[in-house]
């Protein structure tokens, strides 16, 4: 195990190299790293060096994806030599930028972040997406089931995860339904505008590529960073989520929940910025009438496509779905995804995390597309 480990370490420390000092320094790092495990396996070949984002990433899973093999070879040998020998270290396929944990405290409170900087970042500025976790989850478990940090390595952006306190709310929501947290710069918007912002000052991020995501109170939360920060981010995304308004206490918050006629006294606001918003429509949770509330003020035009790639996917046991795009009177656009027999879970999502339906359609990647597609244009508030 010792090579396995010093290989995993020599590869570490090439994606750190990568970020700190650039790839000329890190690629040196990977010729030694795979010299010394060709050397003792008796081998001895140039290997090709990563150039790309994507190769880059593709070389870290290689390299764990080599050393979890040989640790599983290893851990079978000894097995057959020692039947009750213990269990050989195995190395778990985590990705290998930093995730770290970080407070931000302004007037409003204080609440903890997670953060998720890829291995490819160096010069070049990135997207960073901002991920609001729903009841009862946290930022570890988010990231887990929505495989952000994943996507975030394989497509090179960063994430951050704001974290609900407890104190804030017993069951870790987001407070949407108070007034006192629909308010630009004011209660839990200005915690969250307060740590995108301080991210972005942090690290190289690209102004115009910052978005907004959640699930359930998280995309409720969501839109109402949307609404009352279009100047900070470029596009949202409403997972299984409420429109900004719909409520203004716990009370008319549990009866939006359940589809109840909050929505026509709703004010009608006219879309500044672009929005994606996926509901399963057998959720019984949170009813599918909000997301049709969601993309109400996108009215001028719609076009309803079911991609053949999705109705394929319903004979493999992928859920089917069915999908809108449109565009409101001022141009702006958004897309409606509804998800035929789905739940209150995060599509395409892994079991690792809570609240998830791994049967898709993959919530992450269409997101993640249309986020890219839709920066914020030059000039816009």
């Amino acid at each position: 195990m010792k090579m396995n480990e010093d290989f995993l370490k020599s590869m570490k420390e090439a994606f750190d190299l990568l970020r700190t000092k650039g790839p000329k320094e890190a690629t040196a790092a990977v010729q030694r790293a795979l010299a010394g495990s060709k050397a003792e396996a008796g081998h001895a070949q140039t290997p090709h060096m990563p150039q790309s984002v994507n190769e880059w990433a593709q070389a870290w899973t290689q390299a764990q994806t080599r050393v979890q093999n040989q640790a599983q070879s290893q851990a079978q040998s000894h097995a057959n030599t020692t039947p009750h020998a213990p269990a050989e270290r195995t190395f778990d396929a985590d990705t290998p930028g930093t995730f770290s944990t970080h407070t931000f405290s302004n007037s409003a409170g204080q609440r903890q972040y997670k953060l998720y900087v890829p291995a490819v970042y160096n010069n070049e500025p990135l997207p960073l997406i901002v991920m609001l976790h729903g009841c009862t989850q946290n930022a570890d478990d988010f990231a887990a089931g929505t495989r952000m940090n994943e996507m975030a390595e394989r497509h090179g952006f960063i994430v951050v995860y704001p974290n609900q306190s407890k104190a804030a709310n017993h069951s870790k929501c987001w407070n949407w339904f108070k007034p006192a947290d629909q308010q630009r710069d004011q209660g839990e918007p200005s915690l969250i505008a307060g740590i995108t912002r301080e991210v972005i000052a942090r690290y190289r991020v690209d102004p115009a590529r910052v978005y907004v995501a959640g699930l359930s109170a998280g995309g409720a939360m969501a839109d109402v960073m949307l609404k009352t920060s279009p100047d900070l981010y470029a596009a949202a995304c409403v997972h299984s989520g409420l429109p900004y308004g719909c409520a203004k206490n716990l009370s008319s918050a549990l009866a939006a929940m359940k589809g109840g006629r909050a929505h026509r006294n709703r004010p009608r606001i006219e879309p500044q910025r672009p929005l994606i918003v996926f509901h399963g429509d057998a959720d019984t949770t949170v009813h599918p009438s909000n997301a049709a509330a969601l993309v109400a003020g996108f009215d001028a035009g719609v076009t309803t496509v079911s991609a053949p790639s999705h109705a394929a996917g319903t004979a493999n046991g992928q859920r089917g779905c069915t999908v809108q795009r449109l565009v409101a009177a001022n141009g702006v656009e958004a897309e409606y995804w509804s998800i035929h027999g789905a739940g209150h879970a995060w599509a395409g999502g892994s079991q690792r995390g809570s609240y998830t339906d791994p049967s898709g359609p993959d919530a992450a990647a269409e997101m993640l597309r249309f986020f890219l597609a839709h920066p914020r244009a030059s000039g816009t508030h």
